[in-house]
């Protein structure tokens, strides 16, 4: 089982991404706002019970992903809500069913974020869509993680199209 991981801030194209991966290949899309908008619906975000359902869920997909060899995408947007041993704990989990994380960064340049963050696609999904929104979240420290995550690829998705980094990933993939 292979379990790409997409991370980066609001914006950058993770599910994008993600989905011209799952469209050229066998993974599954299993996208943040999946279990986001899930917990919502019942418990504050960041909420202590909303933080420890999100990783167990996150977790135990990844887990059952890997015991039956389910290739997986994910899309992760690191903020200061997620345990810091998360990442530690995914990589962990994965492992030990026989299978690995690869870690692929995704950013872009400030002009092109907020030109995306206000798209009304992200408006749909119930993504953060305003650039100010955005700036006070970073300003305060909200989208400061607290763990290192060492990406096997880092990819400028204001220069690359989605397929063409989706193509990049697979090829990545397959290779290792």
């Amino acid at each position: 089982m292979r379990l790409v991981f997409l991370y980066g801030p609001p914006g950058v194209g993770k599910l994008t991404v993600a989905t011209a991966l799952q469209a050229r290949s066998d993974f599954k899309l299993f996208h943040n706002h999946l279990t986001v908008d899930l917990l919502t619906s019942v418990f504050e975000f960041g909420s202590e019970q909303f933080r420890k359902l999100r990783e167990d869920i996150w977790l135990g997909v990844f887990r059952e992903a890997a015991a039956s060899g389910k290739n997986l995408v994910f899309t992760f947007a690191p903020e200061r809500t997620v345990s810091p041993s998360f990442i530690a704990r995914a990589v962990e989990t994965v492992d030990t069913q026989g299978g690995f994380i690869v870690f692929v960064e995704l950013y872009c340049a400030a002009s092109v974020l907020r030109e995306r963050m206000e798209s009304e696609e992200r408006r749909e999904w119930g993504k953060l869509s305003s650039w100010s929104e955005y700036e006070e979240l970073r300003n305060a420290g909200a989208l400061d993680y607290g763990a290192e995550i060492v990406p096997a690829l880092s990819i400028d998705t204001g220069e690359t199209t989605p397929e063409d980094a989706a193509e990049v990933i697979a090829e990545f993939v397959e290779g290792n």
